[in-house]
């Protein structure tokens, strides 16, 4: 096995790697959406942007292992990862092609858990929201700023509140 094969293997692990790490945070994420742990999703989402930047420097040590080992097999550096793995040993294609479809296989699924992630915290905002709309009901609908935001609306004054003063 030459030293740019290795390489390009070494990092095709590694990025699976980081990947798996993702998609743990990303459950734990779930299960702390789930539990409505504030404290612990807050935590988590500073873990999972941590773990995104991971991933995108493997990624590009990969890219760059990639480029390499093409340039050293003789082939274009910008060569698709297909025909590049067409011209790698034949004891090898299977471990790559078994690395690089764990990959995709990963990657599918940190798809499908960013989306239900997205989904229950959506439906918790909304529920969030309902509350504060029935706590403060207002006539004023939802507006928002020239950049986009939604512009801060104070809540009417409430009896309760004034009863406690």
């Amino acid at each position: 096995m030459s030293h740019g094969l290795r390489e390009l293997i070494d990092s095709l692990r590694n990025e699976l790697t980081e990947c798996g790490e993702l998609l743990a945070l990303l459950q734990e994420q779930q299960s702390l959406i789930i539990a409505r742990s504030s404290e612990g999703l807050l935590t988590n989402i500073e873990l999972v942007n941590v773990q995104f930047e991971k991933i995108s420097t493997v990624r590009q040590l990969r890219e760059e292992h990639q480029r390499q080992y093409a340039v050293e097999i003789g082939v274009p550096a910008e060569a698709s990862f297909a025909d590049i793995s067409s011209r790698v040993e034949a004891a090898y294609r299977p471990l790559l092609s078994a690395l690089v479809g764990e990959i995709n296989g990963t990657l599918d699924s940190l798809h499908q858990w960013l989306r239900q992630n997205h989904r229950l915290l959506g439906r918790s905002l909304d529920l969030l929201q309902q509350l504060i709309k029935g706590l403060f009901p207002t006539t004023v609908g939802t507006t928002y700023s020239r950049r986009g935001y939604v512009t801060p609306t104070a809540p009417p004054p409430s009896a309760l509140y004034n009863g406690l003063i």
